[in-house]
């Protein structure tokens, strides 16, 4: 299930990703914004720019912005960040795969090969949908 701190990152950075790059928005106007609480939504602003996503600046003019294209921040890389792996359990991981304690046989185990292509269908929207293209570039269900 979505953290409500990874909402809050990417509500967040949709709103910021909605601005001209070189503005920047202070933390209280994007608290506002998002409807999220200041305080909590401080400590998700120091954590997305100590990981290169967002650019901040002091001042009376300050605040935050976009360290790169809108289009280059899938909503992927906002919930590996906030949340860790996208897989349901750590055997369908595909970026912090661990064996289940009580699986004796993984490769043969069905549950974790109907895990495995959950995770997959929806690393593939959500990999695809970016900040400046939400509705996904490739969307699966759009195709053919």
């Amino acid at each position: 299930m979505l953290s409500q701190r990874a909402k809050y990152a990417i509500r967040a950075m949709q709103e910021l990703a909605r601005l001209n790059p070189a503005q920047t928005l202070q933390a209280t106007e994007l608290a506002e914004r998002i409807k999220a609480p200041l305080h909590f939504l401080e400590g998700i602003l120091l954590e997305l720019r100590r990981e290169g996503f967002l650019e901040s600046r002091r001042g009376r003019s300050g605040g935050y912005r976009l360290s790169r294209p809108a289009d280059m921040i899938s909503i992927a890389d906002l919930i590996r960040l906030i949340d860790g792996p996208l897989a349901l359990t750590t055997c369908a991981s595909r970026t912090a795969y661990a064996r289940c304690e009580d699986c004796p046989t993984p490769d043969d185990c069905q549950l974790r090969t109907i895990l495995l292509a959950a995770r997959d269908a929806m690393a593939r929207i959500l990999e695809d949908s970016t900040l400046a293209h939400p509705e996904g570039h490739r969307h699966p269900l759009r195709q053919g």
